[in-house]
């Protein structure tokens, strides 16, 4: 932690804007609840986030936010821009909560609370309606305090950080669209508590599917069976080597194929993911998935009505880090130090993957309270002790625009854990 910073952090904090901000966000607790209690009713699955994403337009539009609008790829966008923003583009802070939701758009969302405390019971209310919420009551606190920061803020209600959606929402925001090239921070709101993911968990996904001519069980018997040739392949996945430093995972999680008990099938397919917290050592787990399986197809290539092997890619979360010595973790220490919070720094999967694996300050950041139950029917998210929580973002997300000229992205740099 510099001197710098923690000098940094102390005058915004003595501000009378920024004490505006935080007065709002005590008085307007009720109406940060009221948000979140609105938005996780609206299903917002893998690919269908439209309805949440209008949401989040029109409250954009009521804060009287500038530019807003939904990008190509869906993403709920607004802008709080200096004044001279419009003659000389600033650079730009990034702030961003995921819309999408692990649950299908038929699971109902129908909040309910339990008697005599504070604690919300919701699919998708604490990952991540807890941090959409917090990404909206931050921009109503800066407009509401009349802060005219140096450098841009994004506020971002991204679409595709879920299960197949691949960061979809992210990677156009930073590979594609009209920022690109401005975003100097990321910072990515994520469910409750206050831990902060600046070491990237990579991932790798894969479809395997294998494909034969199928037939009847006993007419067509002898014919190549796709699901025990998938079983098969999965028993030999599941010994490969992997290793224990860096932490290496491989898991299967979805199988499926065939049609009925009596029927040779056409077709079967797996799902199967690799994690690594090393970029090196995901690649390699990769290359060595994919070395098995063609030297087991190769043997049935030559045989009578050969199977077919197809592998895709589907996910692809690269494995990457803050380094030590960032503006952006110093901040990060500065303002915890003068909130007399704890800084617990997380490995995590996350939106910050993506902005870290281009050499970005990134990271993700929990937005108080407490929650439970992720990704299941009976998740929870408890508010309570959430103000500090945001004060501490409101600080950090400020202290960036005032040395975002400084730490603009290098687009020649390469990555921290890439080669």
């Amino acid at each position: 932690m510099s001197a710098t910073s923690h000098q940094r952090i102390t005058r915004l904090a003595s501000l009378t804007a920024v004490h505006r901000a935080f007065h709002w966000l005590h008085l307007h607790q009720p109406q940060i609840r009221n948000w979140l209690l609105e938005m996780v009713r609206i299903p917002a699955p893998p690919f269908g986030e439209q309805a949440r994403a209008q949401w989040f337009l029109d409250r954009f539009l009521s804060l009287g936010l500038h530019n807003v609008h939904l990008d190509e790829e869906g993403n709920a966008l607004a802008e709080l821009a200096p004044e001279s923003a419009e003659a000389h583009p600033s650079p730009v802070i990034l702030l961003s909560a995921h819309l999408d939701t692990v649950f299908p758009a038929d699971i109902t969302c129908e909040p309910r609370e339990e008697p005599g405390t504070s604690r919300i019971y919701a699919p998708g209310i604490c990952d991540n309606a807890a941090g959409l919420s917090a990404l909206l009551s931050i921009a109503a606190a800066l407009r509401y305090s009349h802060i005219n920061p140096p450098a841009t803020i994004l506020f971002a209600a991204n679409v595709g950080e879920e299960g197949e959606g691949d960061l979809r929402g992210m990677r156009h925001l930073l590979e594609r669209g009209p920022y690109r090239d401005r975003i100097a921070t990321a910072i990515a709101l994520e469910g409750s508590g206050t831990a902060v993911v600046t070491r990237a968990l990579g991932s790798l996904r894969f479809r395997i599917t294998i494909s034969g001519q199928g037939g009847h069980s006993w007419s067509d018997a002898g014919t190549p069976n796709p699901i025990l040739l998938l079983s098969r392949a999965l028993t030999a996945i599941s010994e490969l080597p992997l290793p224990s430093s860096p932490l290496t995972t491989l898991n299967v999680g979805h199988i499926s194929g065939g049609t009925s008990v009596n029927s040779i099938p056409s077709s079967a397919t797996a799902l199967v993911e690799i994690r690594s917290s090393e970029f090196y050592a995901l690649r390699k787990a990769a290359l060595d998935l994919r070395h098995l399986l063609r030297e087991m197809f190769q043997d049935l290539e030559t045989t009578h009505q050969a199977p077919s092997l197809r592998l895709e890619t589907i996910g692809d979360r690269p494995a990457a880090s803050l380094p030590a010595d960032s503006v952006l973790l110093s901040s990060l220490r500065s303002v915890d130090r003068h909130l007399s919070l704890k800084t617990e720094l997380r490995l995590g999967s996350t939106d910050a993957n993506l902005p870290l694996s281009l050499g970005i300050p990134a990271l993700a950041i929990g937005t108080g309270g407490a929650g439970g139950g992720i990704h299941t029917l009976d998740e929870w998210y408890d508010p309570a002790g959430r103000e500090m929580a945001l004060r501490r973002i409101v600080l950090l997300l400020l202290s960036m625009t005032q040395i975002a000229s400084q730490i603009a992205p290098d687009p020649t740099s390469p990555a921290t854990s890439r080669p």
